[in-house]
């Protein structure tokens, strides 16, 4: 067995270690991957441009992603934290609750894609909550700023992860199935789907009690 194509994933681990740009430190892992691995550099590349092809998501995101980074060079991020700095409602656990109820929505109707890291949180949610934040509670230094752009991030993760089990034509609802289907229990995608509605509600009012603590604990530091 040879093991040195798995360099590829210290070479991962070192690049986002070392906070290189990460677009670079994953292509140039999978060049390294498949070149320890006997293949020439063409047939890595051609690998590579089959798996994005046989992927539309994927795909999609190559087209996305140029399409983001040129809207927050002409101050998407800016125009977003203006917008969210002119709403005198607009307090931090409101605005981050409200994204958490679009983020499972629309993950159980099966749009996962349309929102995400990249997508959504990075130009829009993440500079709305520290707009949010610091019309709240003044000027926040850097340690706190992270914790924002952290508690955004995961706002979108814990919508994403309990929104789409709730949609039947999903690869963890096949998963389910199957492995249940192996201990004798036969289920249909569709019980599967209505069960994850009551763990969807649960995590919302556990993340809503954290959002408002995380707040809390905002306002304390301020002081």
């Amino acid at each position: 067995m040879n093991g040195w194509p798995m360099l590829g994933i210290v070479l991962v681990i070192a690049g986002f270690g070392l906070r290189i740009n990460a677009m670079l430190v994953v292509t140039g892992s999978a060049l390294v991957t498949g070149m320890l691995a006997g293949m020439d550099p063409v047939r890595v590349i051609a690998t590579i441009g089959k798996a994005f092809n046989d992927n539309r998501i994927v795909s999609v995101m190559w087209i996305v992603l140029p399409v983001i980074g040129s809207l927050e060079r002409f101050g998407l991020q800016q125009r977003a934290a203006s917008l969210i700095g002119s709403m005198k409602g607009a307090t931090l656990a409101r605005m981050l609750t409200a994204y958490l109820l679009y983020r499972q929505v629309i993950s159980a109707l099966g749009l996962q894609a349309t929102a995400g890291q990249v997508l959504t949180v990075r130009p829009l949610v993440a500079p709305m909550a520290l707009a949010a934040a610091e019309r709240e509670f003044g000027p926040l230094d850097d340690g706190r700023v992270d914790k924002v752009k952290a508690m955004a991030a995961a706002t979108d993760n814990i919508g994403l992860f309990f929104g789409e089990d709730i949609f039947i034509a999903i690869g963890s609802i096949v998963l389910i199935q199957q492995t249940l289907k192996t201990y004798g229990i036969d289920i249909a995608p569709f019980e599967l789907a209505v069960w994850a509605i009551p763990s969807a509600i649960a995590a919302f009012g556990v993340h809503t009690v954290r959002l408002r603590r995380f707040s809390a604990r905002l306002r304390g530091a301020a002081r």
